[in-house]
């Protein structure tokens, strides 16, 4: 399979340096126009979104509710086509572009393009969605705004792409017969690699799953196998040990408000996200727990040693000999839903947590709970991570792959395609690329 062609030609761009001799190379302005069709008079009342995890879909059907709300005027839509390639100007750094499978209506921040000539489009969908050639864009934008999570995507992007260079970005270009083997490969090999992805993904899930009951478990009920318990009154904990108490968080815990930073330095700084985001001088002596107060909220995290924590997270800690490991796995169990439906965007305030009723075992047992589910959670962590490792292996696997069969590295004109199920990718990007922005946030060069 790791045949090469018989001669390449330079082609010198970030994320290509050649491509076989007998391909052409276009900028893509040569090879796409962009669509210009305004739904002025109303023509589709069905409103798409583009987002780097789903690709394009109508809106009802986002994952994430994310994103400005569509408009209500329709007329201020543009028109896709079944089969355009969408691009968020916005965002196509971080993988916010695809083929879209509906007619309806889109953002004016999205451009829809189709081909001058006879071309397969889901070729140039394989290498818009690759990294490599996302990252070969990153220097075209406007008003950067980002943020590089560990596996290396860009996140929180606000870089627009004008036409003007977009349209000079060069594109190989294959005779069409090729591309469509290129596509009907990719497709084979890619589902293979996406299937085992998945599976990999439902392991986790049932990991994460037995860790929370685990967790649930041991801090409602204790270590003790056959322990008497009685009735807590209080619905998300169930019955507990006879000789527990029940109290308010802040009969135990102090609860404190974050704030700004208003000094450098190099102690780490929190919010309500599951890791630091920037280094800040002013410090607070850990161990603390620390607990969403916006957006991810069911989140809490355990921190040590010195650390800062803005206002999207409260800190906590004991009063006396309340054990803050315990109190930190406790925190995990707390009947979240009950505050989050009760307002737009999930949120906490400090009186909320003050007043959760907790249990509290007697503090010896509190350090034997916190120890077990040291141990038992510890173990569980262990087998994700060797599995989220073998994840990330596979993925690497497939953009190399991707990477070297669109840009001709490898030849597959002669791989016979053998039946397959299709198995789509499963993005779990976190990314903000998913909003929706209107034209307000769109200016024309």
């Amino acid at each position: 399979m790791n045949k090469a062609y018989a001669s390449y030609s330079p082609i010198n761009q970030k994320w290509v340096k050649q491509i076989p001799s007998h391909w052409n190379a276009r900028r893509m302005k040569a090879v796409f126009a962009m669509r210009k069709e305004r739904n002025n008079p109303i023509v589709t009342e069905n409103i798409l979104s583009l987002t780097a995890k789903q690709g394009v879909v109508p809106y009802t059907e986002k994952d994430s509710a994310g994103g400005n709300k569509p408009k209500s005027d329709l007329t201020q839509y543009n028109v896709c086509h079944e089969n355009d390639l969408l691009v968020n100007c916005m965002n196509v750094v971080s993988g916010a572009a695809g083929v879209s499978r509906y007619y309806g209506a889109i953002s004016p921040v999205y451009y829809a393009f189709y081909p001058h000539r006879d071309e397969n489009i889901w070729y140039y969908h394989y290498i818009f969605r690759l990294l490599p050639f996302q990252r070969s864009l990153v220097g075209l934008g406007k008003g950067i705004l980002m943020h590089e999570s560990e596996d290396g995507t860009l996140t929180s992007v606000r870089m627009r792409i004008s036409m003007d260079y977009l349209g000079n970005v060069l594109l190989p270009v294959p005779p069409r017969t090729e591309q469509d083997q290129i596509v009907k490969f990719l497709d084979w090999k890619v589902s293979g690699i996406n299937k085992l992805v998945h599976i990999r993904k439902q392991q986790i899930g049932q990991l994460i799953a037995l860790k929370k009951s685990t967790v649930k478990k041991t801090v409602t009920t204790g270590v003790l196998p056959h322990a008497e318990l009685k009735k807590s009154g209080v619905d998300w904990l169930g019955n507990i040990p006879v000789d527990w108490d029940i109290q308010k968080v802040k009969r135990v815990m102090v609860v404190e408000h974050g704030r700004d930073p208003i000094t450098t330095g190099d102690v780490p700084v929190y919010g309500s996200g599951t890791s630091t985001f920037k280094t800040c001088g002013e410090y607070k002596e850990g161990p603390a727990v620390l607990l969403g107060r916006k957006g991810s909220i069911s989140n809490p995290q355990y921190v040590e040693g010195r650390y800062w924590n803005v206002d999207t997270a409260f800190n906590a800690y004991p009063k006396s000999d309340f054990s803050i490991r315990y109190f930190f796995y406790l925190s995990q169990c707390f009947d979240y839903d009950y505050y989050t439906t009760q307002t737009a965007i999930p949120s906490m305030t400090q009186t909320d947590y003050r007043n959760i009723l907790i249990p509290c075992p007697p503090a010896e047992e509190q350090k034997e709970i916190a120890a077990f589910l040291d141990e038992r959670c510890s173990a569980i962590d262990s087998q994700i991570a060797k599995i989220q490792s073998l994840i990330d292996t596979l993925n690497e696997l497939k953009t190399r792959l991707i990477a070297d069969v669109v840009t001709g590295k490898i030849d597959v004109r002669d791989i016979v395609i053998p039946e397959y199920e299709f198995v789509d990718e499963e993005a779990d990007s976190e990314s903000n690329s998913e909003e929706d922005l209107d034209e307000a946030d769109v200016q024309e060069d």
